[in-house]
């Protein structure tokens, strides 16, 4: 899909915004909605659609086929599966974000059976990308969805640190399947997750909108995760070009709460620490070089005297015990 880049590549594009604006001041310039009024009509919208369209046809592929419910119809609504025991399952996730907080819907119709990646992973998933358009004419409400995008042929690579909100919330909540080569070099994927999710436009490309994605619009995504890759994302800007300089601990291991999740500072609500930021200078662990703030980097204290990256589940707390997996390591917390 059409993804947002790193922060710094935001901001170039806002640079570039912004200039084209000045070569035309007779441009004129609309303020962005609320985020707060724009989630209320966003979230009336979702639930509408919820509660109008079924899932027609699901294949023994996860393949995903959703319906508007017919006049006289009596098919069960997808809202209808909300907080369900079996599968299909809805469900819902808060996401605090611009001072609201988010209801964001997702459809469990696998959960899959490996692991399930952080936000930080990269994930090899197959989608369709629709985003839905609600008018009023004479007092009736019509609802369409428009599909933008199609990737399902073969796995595309996602590295969710780079994609819009949703994605990351949505599948860390989802598991990879099993895979197995065959002798044609492909590989097949079985009891993968699956499932769609119903992202509001703040979670999304809100007043931006993105290609042929309008501003405003709620997305839709029918999803299968069939692997992950675990990443270590630390950087650096070097003669203004960016220098990928890992630290030799997994960025999914840098989540010291354990929640599945870490986040930039920019993605955590106001006032709020983050929670996997050791030393506290605004740089969360799995961008930072020197986590404990202490001016060794990270990869120093974690490297032996032959020079060898020391395995993470080895690196000694900081009263030196290796036994205990469970206990935060060395270079995850101040020591002194």
């Amino acid at each position: 899909m059409n993804k947002f880049k790193n922060y710094f590549i935001l901001l170039i594009t806002t640079v570039t915004l912004f200039s084209c604006s000045k070569d035309d001041p007779a441009a004129p310039i609309t303020p962005p909605r609320e985020y707060a009024t724009q989630y209320a009509t966003d979230l009336i919208d979702i639930e509408q659609y919820l509660k109008t369209y079924y899932i027609e046809d699901v294949s023994a592929d996860a393949d995903t086929k959703i319906s508007k419910i017919p006049v006289g119809g009596n098919q069960p609504a997808i809202y209808s599966y909300l907080n369900n025991t079996s599968f299909p399952k809805l469900l819902s996730r808060d996401v605090k974000l611009h001072d609201i907080t988010y209801k964001l819907y997702y459809l469990v119709l696998r959960e899959g059976v490996g692991d399930s990646p952080t936000n930080v992973d990269e994930v090899y998933t197959t989608y369709i990308g629709e985003y839905l358009a609600t008018t009023t004419v004479e007092s009736v409400k019509a609802q369409t969805t428009t599909k933008f995008e199609e990737w399902i042929n073969q796995p595309q690579r996602a590295n969710l640190f780079s994609y819009i909100r949703g994605w990351k919330e949505i599948f860390p909540q989802f598991k990879t399947g099993s895979s197995t080569s065959n002798v044609d070099g492909t590989i097949s994927y079985t009891g993968f997750g699956a499932g769609v999710m119903f992202i509001p436009s703040g979670l999304a490309y809100y007043s931006s909108g993105n290609g042929n994605i309008p501003a405003y619009s709620p997305l839709i995504f029918s999803f299968k995760l069939y692997a992950m890759q675990r990443l270590d994302h630390e950087f650096q800007f070097v003669n203004q070009s960016i220098a990928q300089i890992p630290d030799g601990v997994l960025s999914f291991q840098e989540d010291l709460d354990g929640d599945g999740y870490v986040w930039t500072k920019e993605e955590l609500p106001a006032g709020v620490a983050n929670p996997d930021d050791t030393d506290g200078d605004g740089i969360p662990n799995f961008l930072d070089t020197d986590d404990d703030g202490d001016g060794v980097s990270t990869k120093k204290e974690i490297t032996d005297a032959a020079g060898k990256i020391i395995p993470f589940a080895s690196i000694p707390s900081c009263d030196g015990d290796t036994t205990n997996p469970a206990r935060i390591k060395r270079h995850l917390v101040k020591c002194n």
